[in-house]
């Protein structure tokens, strides 16, 4: 049996529509993996274990600005929230400082 490809508009309007891929080949893409980090990625991992080892929000913000997030664009979010999260953190312990030190 000869499968007809057609690029008629016509056609299609009949309801007559093209298979592209086997249904029941099912391949993994590349949002159907699990992040790491149990799950939730390493940037929001580092965002919540920030709060008790805050160097983990420097470590997230060199991988957000080394483009980590490129191989996984899921990370994005997590990483940019560490990145702020340190911005944040610097601040408190820089004026902190000099309310002791002045």
């Amino acid at each position: 049996m000869e499968q007809r490809l057609s690029t008629e508009v016509v056609d299609d309007a009949k309801g007559k529509y093209t298979l592209l891929r086997d249904a029941e080949a099912h391949q993994l893409g590349m949002y159907d993996k699990r992040l790491p980090c149990f799950g939730c990625g390493i940037g929001w991992f580092s965002f919540l274990l920030g709060f008790v080892f805050p160097l983990m929000w420097y470590y997230a913000t060199i991988l957000y600005f080394g483009n980590y997030y490129r191989k996984d664009p899921r990370e994005r979010a997590g990483l940019a929230a560490s990145a702020i999260a340190a911005l944040i953190c610097s601040i408190v312990v820089f004026i902190t400082v000099a309310v002791v030190v002045f």
